[in-house]
């Protein structure tokens, strides 16, 4: 009797087990199985503790309506995105994108942490351990891809979708009345000044836009089509119709305000033009989602409007 009592105790679990799709957990009730760079994981049918380890991670969060509850940043004195407004006032840091604070994650009892294979492999078992934890492959070049699986791990994945088509719908609307300016991208580095290619970002809008680079810029051939170094001495590789520039983080920003002060940046056709524009970096070149990418629309059109 006491046996036949534990078996049919025993059913609703046995039949939760069977639907495969999801189980259930003291910590995180329903599950759900995801598929990611690291392999499956089970996370919560509607997460609500999200911690992210990277920055395009709080692009896709706050696209989607979600406030993560911790978050790490390039570096450890940054803020955060100003671009994204006020819903990431409240968020805790958890160390840097290189060397995420297990401590702090752990006292922030996620229920999911997002991260990326490229900057947090070594990181990801005591992660998982931590929370299920859902990893995408690469940055950058993949955004769109990072940004679905992002917010499949939400339980956001047909939100998301709406809004990439609604971007690439906006992005060759936008485009086709610039079909005739070449545009140059620049970011300026404390070490180094670089020239930003079709595999980038920013590239990446700009081709969803259907506006011409300089050839330069194309980087065909390259191995790594995101960006290219440039010295001094080859300055004019950064000349455009329009040259849409920036800089990361304050030595950056002395970098850049004494070489566009020099005559070799002085001497570009569109700085002679006054088609020369500084632009905000964290939308340009971090920001990497499609709030960042839609802003990234909202300074073509305001800039190049005139152009046409």
């Amino acid at each position: 009797m006491r046996l036949r009592l534990a078996l049919v105790a025993m059913l609703p679990l046995i039949t939760l087990a069977a639907c495969g799709t999801s189980t259930t957990t003291q910590e995180t009730g329903p599950t759900r199985a995801v598929k990611h760079a690291m392999g499956v994981t089970q996370v919560p049918m509607t997460p609500k503790r999200v911690i992210v380890l990277d920055t395009d991670k709080l692009d896709s969060l706050v696209s989607l309506g979600v406030t993560p509850v911790g978050a790490a940043q390039a570096e450890g004195n940054q803020t955060w995105p100003e671009y994204l407004g006020p819903a990431l006032a409240n968020v805790k840091q958890v160390g840097t994108l290189g060397e995420p604070n297990l401590e702090a994650i752990t006292a922030l009892k996620p229920d999911l942490i997002l991260g990326s294979k490229f900057r947090q492999a070594a990181f990801y078992d005591k992660l998982n351990k931590i929370a299920p934890t859902v990893f995408t492959e690469r940055v950058g070049i993949t955004w769109k891809e990072n940004f679905l699986l992002d917010a499949e791990a939400l339980g956001k994945k047909e939100q998301a979708q709406q809004l990439l088509s609604a971007y690439e719908t906006r992005a060759e609307k936008e485009g086709a009345k610039f079909s005739s300016i070449k545009v140059s991208i620049v970011r300026f580095r404390p070490t180094e000044i670089r020239i930003y290619g079709p595999d980038s970002f920013s590239g990446i809008v700009l081709g969803d836009a259907g506006i011409p680079r300089p050839e330069v810029q194309l980087l065909t051939g390259a191995q790594d089509r995101r960006f290219a170094k440039l010295s001094q001495e080859n300055l004019a590789d950064a000349d455009g119709d329009a040259i849409f520039y920036s800089a990361f983080g304050e030595d950056a920003a002395k970098s850049q305000a004494e070489v566009t002060a020099g005559p070799l940046w002085q001497n570009l056709k569109a700085v002679k033009a006054d088609h020369a524009y500084n632009v905000d970096d964290e939308i340009w070149m971090t920001g990497i989602g499609v709030t960042a990418a839609n802003k990234i629309l909202d300074d073509l059109d305001k800039h190049l409007t005139p152009l046409v």
